[in-house]
């Protein structure tokens, strides 16, 4: 654009020189008498426009120099040529240093450290820290070991069994075996401790087996088998002195209907013998009865049962395991006559 302008200039000063000397020579041409007047003030005419034109070409250039936007005076607002002012187009190569640098500065999402910042999982240590709660499983078991239940086996079992006879509780066979039987001896020494029935032989069980705790009678002379309802227990007496214990399970003390009769399911106080026998099953009236020796007019019998339960569960006689009942007519524990005391 310069090399344009420098171009224009000096061309414009050589046609403004050449249209005034056209003009001077147009002047000298007119004067000669030759010359006619239209042909002398054409040429006039003509130089003098050529002259003109020139003048303002180059009044008109003079103001794109770098240093001519303030001498340019009015002309300078309808050229407001500052727009073409290379400035503006120049400035987007200066600014382009800071377009540069947001991608430098793109380095936020090199700061995406965050990501790295998910250590947090790496923070899943908690997770590591589960394993040290084993230590805190194991501690049940210790309490559990000092627990015999039904189902158990073993020699600890054989030691509670044996323990057992010692007492006088009838537990059936010492076979290491916790079964029914050993379980109804547990009932019996829990009933005697006045504690849980649970069968389950705890701290408390093994604190009445260590002890000796044993039921005392209530009869002095001759054999008697007592039944003791508050404790749930039938014993075999002899002169006071207690040999055997059983858990039994008596009469409810609450009314059945049977036959459109309301009867009360009680197992009545007092001294009574034995009256009748029956060595088998006795279809009774309200179910049967296993090997049942009478001692009641009413019907009311020791007998055996297939459930024993540690509370009162029967319409009013005294229940005891089917091995139980075996073993009272084996040995002749209970004989036609015998005394029965119920309290």
């Amino acid at each position: 654009m310069g090399g344009l302008l420098g171009w224009l200039d000096l061309d414009l000063n050589r046609v403004i020189v050449g249209a005034f000397a056209l003009l001077d020579g147009a002047e000298l041409v007119a004067g000669q008498p030759e010359t006619k007047p239209e042909e002398a003030g054409a040429m006039r005419r003509f130089a003098g426009r050529l002259a003109i034109v020139g003048t303002t070409v180059l009044a008109a250039t003079s103001g794109c120099g770098s240093d001519n936007g303030q001498q340019a005076g009015p002309t300078g607002p309808p050229t407001v040529a500052t727009p073409s002012v290379t400035t503006p187009s120049g400035t987007p190569p200066r600014t382009s240093p800071p377009a540069a640098t947001p991608p430098t500065t793109t380095t936020p999402p090199t700061t995406t450290t965050p990501p790295t910042t998910t250590t947090p999982p790496t923070t899943t240590g908690p997770p590591t820290t589960p394993p040290e709660a084993p230590p805190d499983e194991p501690s049940p078991t210790p309490s559990g070991t000092d627990l015999l239940r039904r189902g158990d086996t073993g020699e600890a079992v054989e030691t509670v069994q044996r323990r057992l006879r010692e007492l006088g509780y009838w537990v059936g066979p010492v076979d290491g075996v916790f079964g029914e039987l050993t379980e109804q001896a547990v009932y019996a020494v829990q009933k005697a401790a006045g504690g849980s029935r649970d069968g389950i032989v705890g701290p408390d069980t093994r604190e009445a087996l260590d002890e000796g705790l044993r039921p005392s009678a209530h009869s002095r002379k001759g054999r008697v088998v007592e039944v003791d309802l508050d404790r749930q227990l039938m014993m075999l007496v002899d002169d006071g002195a207690v040999e055997q214990i059983f858990s039994t399970s008596t009469g409810t003390w609450k009314y059945y209907t049977h036959d459109g009769e309301r009867y009360l399911a009680d197992t009545p106080r007092g001294r009574w013998e034995i009256g009748w026998q029956v060595d088998g099953w006795d279809p009774g009236p309200l179910g049967r009865l296993y090997r049942p020796k009478y001692f009641h007019s009413q019907g009311i019998a020791v007998h055996g049962y297939p459930d024993v339960p540690p509370y009162p569960a029967s319409h009013g006689c005294v229940r005891v395991t089917l091995a139980a009942m075996d073993w009272l007519w084996r040995t002749d524990q209970m004989p036609i006559g015998a005394t029965v005391w119920v309290y």
